[in-house]
């Protein structure tokens, strides 16, 4: 009796190697062919505006102060802010015509890594971005200077 289960054993066992070893050399050397296809968005423009917060540092005579922008993503995935960099004239608001030398200068903001929501708004304060030398005019006082600036964003 137990020569006749050794030898339904053997079989079943050498079957199982067999089909095992068939469905692996057919897993590792299988081929197949066709075509695929992909396609990419287009980033939508990022923008900026005056920001109606008060900047947390303000500017003054021979010292620095704080700029602050608003940035809007009308994309449907996040977008981060990496550099703002100037990009023209600065000058005072219209309700100071007395502001003829403003004196104001912007540094360049380069490796920032400030996230920007999809389909969002974020309002920006670059610390002690602006600086106001002491030639400033005096009719400068109290006026609302507007830096012209370039960003770049990434996904």
């Amino acid at each position: 009796m137990r020569l006749r289960s050794l030898l339904l054993v053997i079989p079943a066992v050498c079957l199982v190697v067999g089909l095992a070893s068939g469905a692996a050399y057919a897993y590792y050397t299988g081929s197949g062919h066709g075509t695929g296809s992909a396609t990419t968005g287009s980033m939508q423009t990022v923008t900026i505006s005056s920001a109606t917060a008060t900047p947390t540092s303000p500017l003054h005579p021979g010292g620095t102060g704080d700029v602050t922008l608003k940035v809007t993503n009308p994309n449907n995935f996040s977008v981060t802010l990496v550099s703002v960099v100037a990009s023209g004239t600065i000058t005072a608001d219209s309700g100071h015509p007395g502001c003829t030398t403003t004196g104001v200068t912007f540094t360049n903001q380069t490796g920032l890594s400030t996230s920007i929501p999809a389909n969002g708004t974020a309002t920006i304060d670059l610390p002690g971005a602006a600086a106001m030398s002491a030639a400033s005019s005096a009719g400068c006082q109290g006026a609302t200077f507007s830096i012209p600036v370039t960003i770049s964003v990434e996904k």
